[in-house]
C-alpha cells in the first residue's frame, strides 16, 4: 500500500474514540494522527474548533471536536482540499439538508411542467 503524507498507510483506519468527556491535545493527536502544532493551527483556521482552555492554557477537546478534527483531516489529507476549501465544505455540510429538499421541490415542479 502507498504511504500517505502523514505516515498513515492508505486504507489504514484511525483508532476508535474512547468514551471520555475531555481529551488532551496529545491524546487527540494520537487519535487523529495529527501533530499538536497542526491542531493549534487548525484552531485558528476553523471557527468550529474551540477546545476549552484550563490551567496554564492547556487545551481540552470534547468528543464532538475530535470527530470534527477527523473530518478536517479527511478533507485535507485524503480528499485534497485546501484549508479554505475544507472550511467551505464544513460550512456547507450543516446547510446541506435544506438545500437538498429545496432542490427536490424544484425538480418536482419541473417534472410537473414537463408532464403537462
Amino acid at each position: 500500500m502507498d504511504k500517505h503524507v502523514n505516515g498513515i498507510t492508505a486504507g489504514e483506519s484511525l483508532p476508535p474514540i474512547p468514551a471520555k468527556r475531555y481529551f488532551t491535545i496529545g491524546e487527540v493527536g494520537e487519535l487523529c494522527d495529527v501533530k499538536p502544532h497542526v491542531l493549534r493551527y487548525w484552531e485558528q483556521e476553523f471557527n468550529q474548533l474551540k477546545p476549552q482552555k484550563r490551567r496554564g492554557n492547556r487545551r481540552y477537546y470534547q468528543h464532538h471536536e475530535v470527530v470534527l478534527i477527523r473530518r478536517i483531516r479527511e478533507l485535507l489529507y485524503e480528499e485534497g482540499f485546501t484549508i479554505s476549501g475544507a472550511r467551505i465544505r464544513l460550512g456547507e455540510s450543516s446547510a446541506q439538508p435544506a438545500s437538498d429538499s429545496s432542490l427536490r421541490d424544484e425538480l418536482e415542479a419541473v417534472l410537473q411542467i414537463l408532464s403537462s
